[in-house]
Parts: C-alpha cells; sequence; structure tokens
C-alpha cells in the first residue's frame, strides 16, 4: 500500500509540472506572435522565430537518453525546469527578435528534458491495465495548461512583462514539487541486443513507425494554431478576445475527450482511435475553412477538432508503448518527442511561408496536414501486439 502511495504522490507530481509547462508554452506562443504582428514583423519572420522553441528541442534530442540512463528522471527534470522559468523571466529585459529566438531556444532545451523525463517516467511505471488512461490524464494535464495560457495574454495591454512574469513565477513552484520526489532510473537495455543509440532508433522506429505521426501531427497543431492562426486571425480582424477563446477551444476539446479516448483505446486497440480521432480532426477544420466570416462557426470548429485530434499525441504514446518493447521505451518516447518537435518545428515556419503567400485559409493547411496522415496510418498501420 505504501509503493501504492509514493506512485500516486509520483503521478500526480509529474501531471503538475506539465500542466504548467503547458500553461507557459499556451501562452507563450500567441504573445510573442501577438507582440511582433503590433510591431510591425512579417509573417514568416514571426513563425521563424517561433520555431526556436523546436529547433532547442531537436538540438538536445540526440543527447538527452544518455543522461536520463545514467543519473535519473529527476536531475533530468530539475534542469529542465531550471532552463524554462530563468528563460522566462530574462524575456522582459530585453525586446529584439533575435534575444528572444534565442530564450525560445533554451526553452525548448528546457522543455524537451522536462517532458521526456516525465513522459518516461509515467510510461515505464504505469501498470498495463492503466497505461491508456494515465497517458491520457499526462496529456489532459498539458492540454489544461495549454488552454488556460492564452487567457493570460490580454494581460499584455496591462504590462508587456507582466505575462512573462506571472508565467515564470507559476513554472517555478510547480518545477519545486520535483523536489518531493525520489530519483529512479529507467530499465537497463541489453547493449548486445539493441546496439548504440542509432541502432536502438532503427529497431524503435521498425517497431512503431507508425505510432510516431500523431504526436508529429499534434506538434504541427500545437505550434502552428499557436504562433501563425493568431496573426491570420488579427489581419482577417478577429477581435482579440474573441482570438483567445478560439485558441483555447482546441484546447479544451482536448481536455474534455483526453481521458474517454485513452481509456477507447485500452479497450479496442490504440491504432483504431488514432484514427477516429485523426479522422474526425481533420474533417472538422476543413468545415471550419469554409466559413471563416463567423467567429462563433471557427470556434465551435476548434472545439470540435479538438475533441478528436487534441488526444493525438497521448494517443501516440501509448500506441508505441504498445508496439515497443520495455527496453526501448526510453528511446520510444524519445522518437515520440523527436516527431513532436518536427512537426512543432514545420508549422510556424509553413504556416508563415502559408498565410503570407497563398491566398486560401489557412485551416486548409491544417485538415490536408491532418487527413493526410490519417490515410498514410489507415493504409500501413498496423494493430498493436497487445490490447489490455
Amino acid at each position: 500500500m505504501k509503493n501504492n502511495d509514493i506512485a500516486k504522490k509520483r503521478f500526480w507530481i509529474l501531471v503538475i509540472i506539465v500542466s504548467i509547462s503547458g500553461f507557459s508554452q499556451g501562452m507563450l506562443l500567441p504573445l510573442i506572435s501577438i507582440i511582433f504582428e503590433k510591431d510591425g514583423v512579417a509573417s514568416s519572420l514571426n513563425g521563424l522565430n517561433a520555431t526556436g522553441l523546436y529547433i532547442g528541442t531537436l538540438l538536445i534530442a540526440p543527447f538527452v537518453e544518455q543522461p536520463l540512463r545514467r543519473f535519473g528522471y529527476k536531475p533530468v527534470i530539475v534542469t529542465g525546469g531550471a532552463l524554462v522559468f530563468a528563460s522566462l523571466f530574462l524575456f522582459p529585459l530585453w525586446k529584439s527578435v533575435l534575444f528572444w529566438f534565442i530564450l525560445r531556444l533554451v526553452i525548448g532545451i528546457g522543455d524537451h528534458a522536462l517532458h521526456y523525463a516525465t513522459q518516461t517516467w509515467i510510461t515505464t511505471t504505469a501498470p498495463p491495465e492503466k497505461l491508456g488512461k494515465n497517458v491520457a490524464i499526462y496529456g489532459l494535464s498539458f492540454g489544461l495548461g495549454f488552454a488556460v495560457g492564452p487567457q493570460f495574454v490580454p494581460l499584455v495591454e496591462i504590462n508587456e512583462a507582466l505575462p512573462f512574469i506571472v508565467s515564470s513565477l507559476l513554472c517555478l513552484a510547480a518545477w519545486s514539487l520535483i523536489f518531493f520526489l525520489k530519483n529512479e532510473k529507467p530499465e537497463p537495455i541489453q547493449v548486445n541486443q539493441h546496439g548504440n543509440t542509432f541502432v536502438r532508433y532503427k529497431r524503435a522506429m521498425k517497431y512503431a513507425w507508425v505510432a510516431f505521426l500523431p504526436p508529429l501531427v499534434y506538434g504541427f497543431l500545437e505550434s502552428s494554431l499557436n504562433a501563425i492562426f493568431p496573426v491570420y486571425a488579427v489581419r482577417n480582424h478577429f477581435d482579440l478576445s474573441m482570438l483567445a477563446f478560439t485558441l483555447s477551444a482546441f484546447s479544451v476539446g482536448g481536455i474534455l475527450t483526453q481521458i474517454p479516448l485513452g481509456t477507447l483505446g485500452d479497450r479496442i486497440g490504440r491504432r483504431k482511435v488514432s484514427l477516429i480521432a485523426l479522422g474526425g480532426g481533420g474533417l472538422m477544420f476543413l468545415f471550419g475553412s469554409f466559413f471563416e466570416s463567423s467567429e462563433w462557426i471557427i470556434l465551435i470548429s476548434f472545439l470540435l477538432a479538438g475533441m478528436f485530434c487534441g488526444s493525438v499525441f497521448s494517443l501516440g504514446i501509448s500506441y508505441m508503448t504498445d508496439l515497443t518493447p520495455k527496453e526501448l521505451l526510453p528511446t520510444g518516447n524519445l522518437l515520440c518527442s523527436i516527431f513532436f518537435s518536427v512537426g512543432s518545428l514545420a508549422g510556424p515556419f509553413l504556416g508563415g511561408a502559408y498565410v503570407q503567400y497563398v491566398n486560401a485559409s489557412f485551416l486548409l493547411l491544417i485538415a490536408g496536414l491532418i487527413l493526410s496522415v490519417f490515410f498514410i496510418a489507415l493504409i500501413f498501420g498496423k494493430e498493436s501486439k497487445k490490447v489490455v
């Protein structure tokens, strides 16, 4: 019973840490995009600046697995969290496109370390019969924080530094909770069986490549909707408060269905639920693209799209866990994060270029990507080896 209590305490502390991280990201992306747009920064440069967060995650990705295996989960989370809240404190000191890009780069490094460690800790310690539900709660916590984040963007009208200060203080408070946990390490790997890092990447890809596509989609969605859609919306004269609610609507939709979809995946299979999520989300964004003259219809389409595909990141992680041997789970989680980062990196860059050069609804770009991945998963995907 004592061990069970410790496991519950650990799980909920990790959930709180991830939720505050989601809050800071949900606030930071639209906040900086709106500040730059009002300052007359080009949308393509605006989007390129937003990629700093995801370039940071890709830069650190090849190097984070070995420290995790050697030192354990806690030191990696401590280091990542410290980088995040320290960088948030520094934003108000100097308003510069280059300086803010560097800070976003550092936040990307810290966020990746934090998320990779918490995500791996949860997936490797979750009971098999509760895997989908626990990972769904993990995704829910991030989504909940991400949904609340944009609501703090209007604080910029009081003082431009205020949103950054509030976010950094909340991150510091959540980060301090990690010191209440005892450190643990992942399951040792059989070197002769799985070889060096790149051999492990290759083997994990062989087992679970299709499970990495939903995190890729979610990364693109998260970054492009929060970094570029505000630019598109401001140019189309969206009300700023309505825009904040619209951005939050997608996250709220994911919150409403995160645990039900995760539990359903435990029962009928993660692949089937992932296909439902991708197909439904793509169709909702496609629907919204035809009614952009109505802010309320766009809000509703974002809400419904979030109910479908707001869970694809956590669904992808649990699906990957089904397909991957346990000693390769740190590698599989790392690849989920890398695919998420690739999608996140592509989102602002492609989205910014799309807004600047293509005279069509921004939501068509989103729908096209989601539906393309849906058909790839439908045709080439495989059922998990086990469904609990």
